[in-house]
């Protein structure tokens, strides 16, 4: 492979994860101004990697959330089992149940709009 096109690839790759870095940090922004305290709530796993992610990712955009764990608290197993999950995270974003770790699903139960009173 000639040089010339070796240096263009990674050219190209530098400036896509620059890219997408920047998408990322805003939409992040945009979420945040999105979410108020007691909009998101998961309900985890002590042995969850996905939970991990997801715990991560919202501290690292700055979004507010309240945590359980379901082997340590009754009533977060409790709700974890009326919500019929099979799999932690289970994330209550405004109400609406989301199974798993799922970025793009928590940015639409963000930008819905509020149900009267919410």
């Amino acid at each position: 492979m000639p040089r010339s096109l070796l240096i263009v690839i990674v050219l190209a790759a530098l400036a896509s994860w620059a890219w997408r870095a920047h998408v990322e940090e805003a939409d992040g922004e945009r979420l945040a101004a999105m979410v108020q305290a007691g909009d998101i709530r998961m309900i985890s796993s002590e042995t969850c990697g996905w939970c991990t992610a997801a715990r991560r990712w919202m501290t690292e955009q700055g979004l507010p959330f309240e945590e359980c764990f379901i082997e340590r608290e009754a009533r977060c197993l409790s709700d974890y089992e009326a919500l019929g999950s099979q799999g932690t995270p289970t994330l209550v974003v405004r109400g609406q149940p989301i199974i798993g770790f799922d970025r793009e699903a928590i940015a639409q139960a963000l930008a819905a709009p509020r149900a009267p009173g919410g």
